[in-house]
């Protein structure tokens, strides 16, 4: 599954491992031959073939995640649930309630460190972010559920930093590459459907996050937790070594999937407002289904929001070990076989 490598721990336990980057850095856990658990609401035969042990149970259920957390050296917890339209109740559950369990789990169990998959919408305050820093406050104002709850559980899991219990989180932005079973497919199928148009001048700038640059940075946080531990505590902005303009990146996946560039555009106020006007009629009528815009869709494709990886660089030494370029060929590969 993966390259060997020597790392400081030899039992891990991984929340939400058969989703897409739990399931990458189980890969890297277990090629590099740590014993490595997960705890999911399904079994995974692929992760079993290759030697993982698979929990069955929920992250919000004390007696799994006792069982789960047991004898394990590092937890990585990456089990959330993602998107940016639902109830409040079922994001508070997972994502807060979840996050408690796992971190009340780790303290009973005398779990050495915990690494946490964050964000970097818990700082979005609706303003363009450029070189952004792990110094930004967190956001106060939410246009989704999904950010707001990773601000309570990133300050939980910060906040019981001990020499105890280590923890640290890691925020990539924007994660994609093979096996991605939502941004670029979704992207995609609205393109080809002339759904897809230019929100805002199109001049903005975003970090984006191969897949394989997520995982190495979760093992280096879990690294340097089990060693020299100076990531205690800390929040880490993580991504691609540089921005891509957003728009002309998703056109130049499509014209390598042979999709026709987008061409319509429409002004930032004008999809704020139909997201507005959306989100308010989908609530009236309780519709479970996402808009086709909201606000904060609408923030997040007009407007850029990139960050310093230096932080990351000095604590982790973390640097993308996939470029921009040769991640898009795999990812490109991937989706035409699909």
């Amino acid at each position: 599954m993966g390259t060997k490598e020597n790392l400081p721990l030899k039992k891990a336990l991984v929340t939400g491992g058969g989703g897409f980057v739990g399931k990458a850095i189980v890969k890297r856990l277990a090629g590099s031959g740590v014993e490595t658990r997960v705890i999911g609401r399904n079994n995974y035969p692929d992760l079993e073939a290759a030697g993982v042990e698979c929990i069955v149970g929920s992250i919000t259920d004390p007696a799994a995640m006792a069982c789960a957390v047991e004898g394990v050296e590092v937890v990585f917890h990456v089990a959330a649930l993602a998107g940016i339209w639902g109830p409040w109740k079922d994001y508070y559950s997972t994502n807060v309630l979840g996050t408690s369990s796992v971190l009340s789990a780790c303290k009973n169990a005398k779990v050495p460190s915990l690494v946490y998959t964050s964000t970097p919408s818990v700082v979005f305050n609706r303003e363009d972010i450029e070189e952004g820093s792990e110094d930004l406050e967190y956001a106060s104002c939410f246009l989704c559920h999904y950010a707001k709850s990773k601000v309570i559980a990133e300050k939980m899991v910060l906040q019981a930093a001990s020499t105890q219990l280590k923890t640290c989180a890691i925020r990539p932005h924007l994660i994609w590459g093979p096996g991605d079973p939502h941004l670029l497919p979704r992207i995609l199928e609205s393109g080809r459907q002339g759904l897809l148009k230019r929100v805002g001048t199109g001049h903005n700038f975003v970090d984006i996050s191969y897949i394989d640059n997520v995982a190495e940075a979760h093992i280096l946080a879990a690294k340097n937790l089990q060693t020299s531990g100076s990531a205690n505590g800390n929040a880490y902005f993580i991504g691609q070594d540089e921005p891509v303009n957003l728009w002309n990146w998703i056109d130049d996946l499509f014209i390598r999937m042979g999709v026709d560039a987008i061409e319509k555009s429409v002004p930032f106020s004008t999809a704020y407002k139909v997201g507005w006007i959306l989100e308010k009629i989908f609530l009236l009528f309780r519709i479970r289904q996402q808009p086709r815009m909201t606000r904060f869709l609408a923030e997040q494709l007009a407007k850029s929001h990139y960050f310093s990886k230096d932080r990351a660089r000095n604590d982790l030494g973390y640097k993308e070990i996939v470029t921009t370029e040769e991640g898009l060929r795999r990812t490109v590969e991937w989706l035409k076989k699909r």
